[in-house]
């Protein structure tokens, strides 16, 4: 398989990737990491880290952070492997570690794979967003990185919440079409959501919603002021998005 090696935040981090044929990291995975905003030496869980790009980027930004990105395609969690490995990482490589397990196991099987319970500071996850009913893509990586089942953010958020510390931050984004699916799964395990819709430009529909959630908290849900990714004319981003994606700010929360 054909692969680049890509920089991020301005040089901060390289990604070796498929160079096509699988699904490469883009702004939803800067984006996702620009969501933990804590100095504190705290552990974060990659959930369906593919290649490690969100990951890498919370490492890159917060030199306290410990990461453990997991991956349960043997393909992308040997790409994560590499990249914590090659020479233009060295500096974060040993702050990131790599599971090749199911994000979907429970009990006994999952703390074997290397996730205990009540763990993790901070659990991050760019979930598969397409229906399996739709048109899968045609690259079996790609399909599998794409294919969401029926009970998706069920079983995910279970397992964040399982992993996660008492008073710990889930952060995600998805599809705006998820969003009754993400609340019904937060259910009682996680409160204090912060909803922020991303849309391409002023006038236009969302296309990415940003998530994050509390563990335990009882504070109620809050619609956040949306991100808009462009101005009305041209291609460029916007400042605040712009700042988001090369790893120069994070996206903090309100109820903090």
């Amino acid at each position: 398989m054909n692969e680049t090696l890509d920089a991020f935040h301005r040089g901060a981090f390289y990604l070796l990737q498929p160079a096509q044929g699988a699904h490469r990291a883009g702004m939803d995975a800067m984006l996702l990491a620009s969501l933990v905003d804590d100095e504190r030496p705290v552990r974060v869980a990659d959930l369906g880290a593919g290649a490690g790009a969100a990951g890498f980027a919370v490492a890159a930004r917060l030199p306290n952070a410990e990461v453990v990105l997991v991956e349960r395609s043997p393909e992308m969690a040997d790409y994560a492997r590499r990249n914590t490995a090659i020479e233009q990482n060295r500096a974060l490589g040993s702050r990131l570690v790599v599971i090749e397990a199911d994000v979907t196991l429970r009990g006994k099987a999952r703390v074997e794979a290397g996730l205990p319970d009540d763990h993790f500071h901070h659990v991050i996850m760019n979930p598969p967003f397409n229906d399996a009913r739709d048109r899968r893509a045609p690259n079996a990586l790609k399909a599998e990185a794409h294919a969401m089942t029926e009970d998706l953010f069920e079983s995910w958020l279970r397992t964040a919440n399982a992993i996660m510390i008492p008073g710990g931050q889930l952060s995600l984004i998805a599809r705006p079409s998820s969003v009754a699916d993400i609340i019904a799964a937060c259910g009682k395990r996680f409160g204090g959501l912060e909803l922020t819709a991303i849309h391409p430009r002023p006038g236009e529909d969302a296309i990415r919603l940003l998530v994050t959630a509390i563990k335990g908290s009882k504070s109620r849900l809050v619609w956040r002021s949306p991100l808009f990714m462009h101005g009305e004319e041209g291609h460029a981003f916007a400042a605040e998005v712009d700042g988001l994606n090369n790893g120069r700010k994070a996206y903090r929360r309100k109820g903090r």
